[in-house]
């Protein structure tokens, strides 16, 4: 997903510095697979060590949903060399901090420490993918935990299964269609050796890149990942089936039940292309333009002025092989869901049949010169950055040039791609409403 926008004002000032803004960086390859980036800035003593698995929700086994993201807790649990619980302790006994994420497509973990601790960040990376302990105990521990983020996050959490509803929906083939968390039975119903042989085939050098960014000496840096992860064995290649999903050629309708709300939602949900296309960009611009803050059309028409509704937006939901755009607003007073999605579609027509005004374009230019900076302007910002474009899109390089096809994207492709893909035959029109019992309380 694209972060959160600048202001607009900070963007006006952008325009030298986004030019200025180059991220240098250095790659190699171990002779085991593992692909490794080098961004060094002495602008303080911090160092980032990162690694992005390529495992994500989508190479899980249908009956087996939620072990990407099962490990992203699992792995904390110690190695051969890390007591269990100690992670944690020993990173923050030496000044650090530490996290991981999930999505459909990978699994990022991270460490933060002062430069002097390099060494140590390394070599606790290296350890959880060498030595990791995949016990029993470790298993049950974090399926609890899971459970707990699961009812706290999703279940218990007002228009909490949203995503859910409508991935199940828009993806019959693709494995898309279930969630990163997954469920919590086909955790329950798997055995000690699937969890140890989805490790095995998946957390692997040759399945991984590891980035190291801030302040550090970068011949010292490799000398540190050549000890630690040199030795660490290759792993059998990871091959991916390519799943294709039929075009949508025709509108559908779908629903779902949530005791946590009182208010229904409408969900209009298109299926988009990779987020690695030139489509895929310019439909983040047309989000931009519909949804993103208060003077955008659909929020300015239906919120502002007309105040049918409670709230509006629209954003593109960028993945790996597929991507859905998602426009969503909660009716106000007596406005119902289909007038909203009629206001929604006449908007929508405006863009596919004129271009949109120049004074517009100029503040979508604006706002993603802003979304460049503000992506490139910390240290872990880069760190992530460089694994994703490596591993993701293929292309390390768009760290500096992806604002580049932003800044050519021309208003009449802003027409023309909506006109592709925004289309009433080639959507699901999900209704997200409050559970029956609940209606009647």
């Amino acid at each position: 997903m694209k972060k959160s926008l600048m202001a607009l004002g900070t963007a006006l000032m952008l325009g030298g510095t986004a030019s200025a803004q180059k991220v240098t960086f250095e790659e190699f390859d171990l002779d085991n697979g593992l692909h490794v980036v080098l961004h060094q800035d002495n602008s303080a003593p911090v160092v980032i060590t990162s690694v992005m698995y390529h495992v994500g929700a989508k190479d899980e086994q249908p009956n087996r949903t939620g072990f990407a993201h099962f490990f992203e807790h699992l792995l904390f649990e110690g190695t051969k060399n890390i007591a269990r619980g100690e992670w944690f302790k020993l990173v923050t006994a030496n000044g650090g901090n530490n996290n991981a994420n999930t999505t459909d497509d990978r699994t990022y973990y991270y460490e933060v420490f002062p430069s002097n601790n390099l060494e140590l960040a390394i070599w606790m990376e290296s350890e959880r993918l060498m030595h990791p302990v995949i016990n029993q105990i470790g298993v049950d521990t974090q399926n609890e935990v899971v459970k707990e983020e699961k009812r706290l996050r999703v279940d218990n959490q007002p228009y909490g299964n949203l995503i859910k509803a409508v991935k199940q929906n828009m993806f019959k083939v693709h494995p898309y269609k279930w969630t990163t968390i997954g469920e919590m039975e086909h955790l329950d119903a798997a055995t000690l050796e699937e969890f140890q042989a989805f490790n095995k085939k998946f957390y692997v050098p040759n399945n991984a890149v590891l980035v190291i960014a801030g302040q550090f000496d970068k011949a010292q840096a490799k000398e540190w990942v050549k000890k630690y992860f040199s030795t660490i064995p290759k792993g059998a290649p990871v091959t991916r089936q390519k799943v294709e999903e039929a075009p949508i050629t025709q509108e559908f309708k779908a629903s779902w039940e949530d005791p946590n709300i009182q208010i229904p939602m409408l969900v209009a949900s298109y299926r988009t292309p990779s987020m690695k296309s030139r489509d895929a960009r310019v439909l983040d611009m047309i989000s931009t333009y519909l949804s993103d803050g208060k003077s955008s059309k659909l929020y300015k028409k239906i919120v502002d002025d007309k105040k049918m509704a409670l709230q509006i937006g629209a954003f593109n939901y960028s993945q790996e092989d597929y991507g859905m755009y998602l426009i969503y607003g909660l009716p106000m007073g007596e406005n119902t869901t289909e007038s909203i999605l009629k206001e929604i579609d006449a908007e929508i027509v405006k863009m596919q049949t004129e271009l949109i005004s120049e004074n517009d374009f100029q503040k979508l230019q604006n706002k993603f010169e802003s979304n460049y900076v503000s992506n490139n302007a910390s240290v872990e910002g880069i760190a992530d950055n460089l694994a994703t474009y490596y591993m993701l899109y293929g292309d390390i390089n768009l760290i500096n040039t992806e604002i580049d096809i932003y800044r050519s994207i021309t208003r009449e492709e802003i027409r023309d791609i909506a006109k592709k893909y925004l289309n009433s035959n080639q959507r699901m029109i999900l209704d997200y409403v409050p559970a029956k019992d609940k209606a009647q309380n």
